[in-house]
């Protein structure tokens, strides 16, 4: 898997919703499907799977890109496509789209006529294109984890300071003291913690 240019932040898009489109070319059927993975065995699981379900398609090219701590990485393959014509396309169309963590499968059928490598590419690259339309993007974050306590009287401008989707309650537990988790967007935590502690609640990071 190639390394290449690393996130500019703590933010990114990623595929809000796994989705699938399709293609007919001279004779030749292509089906593409995205999926929302974290990590190269994730993709692996997907192709794998994408292979058993279309296990009678003559081709099953792929192409993903996945965050990573040191960076963006990449893989493709044209599996027994001509160099060049399958995965690459696919990967053209991830970037284009500006997702990570997804991987994208295009399951082909020959239809009798030979597309050249040129049809090849751009078949590839437009049904890739089109899934990836239909599953749409979703910003996230790197998040940390924040614990806050607080009296009663500090519930709701604890609350205030609340604002999803870069500040978002995981838990809270009401007894003695109110408890709660905060998700917090990493870039934010130091903000976070003073504009707690300046309405009196206590935090640990």
């Amino acid at each position: 898997m190639r390394a290449v240019t690393p996130p500019a932040d703590d933010a990114w898009m990623e595929p809000a919703r796994a989705a699938s489109a399709e293609l007919r070319v001279r004779g030749s059927r292509f089906v593409a499907d995205v999926a929302v993975v974290r990590d190269e065995a994730a993709a692996h699981d997907e192709v794998d799977r994408r292979r058993r379900r279309f296990h009678d398609a003559t081709h099953i090219a792929y192409a993903c890109r996945l965050r990573w701590r040191t960076g963006l990485r990449a893989r493709s393959s044209d599996a027994g496509e001509p160099a060049g014509t399958a995965g690459r396309p696919i990967l053209v169309a991830l970037e284009a789209a500006g997702v990570v963590n997804a991987v994208v499968t295009v399951a082909r059928w020959f239809g009798g006529t030979k597309l050249g490598t040129g049809g090849l590419a751009r078949a590839y690259g437009e049904v890739a294109a089109r899934a990836l339309a239909a599953a749409g993007a979703v910003q996230r974050f790197d998040v940390q984890d924040l614990t806050v306590e607080c009296g009663y009287d500090a519930v709701s401008s604890v609350k205030r300071i609340v604002a999803p989707p870069e500040v978002t309650v995981r838990d809270e537990e009401f007894g003695t003291a109110v408890r709660f988790v905060l998700a917090v967007r990493r870039s934010r935590v130091a903000e976070i913690v003073d504009r707690l502690a300046a309405v009196g609640a206590r935090v640990t990071v």
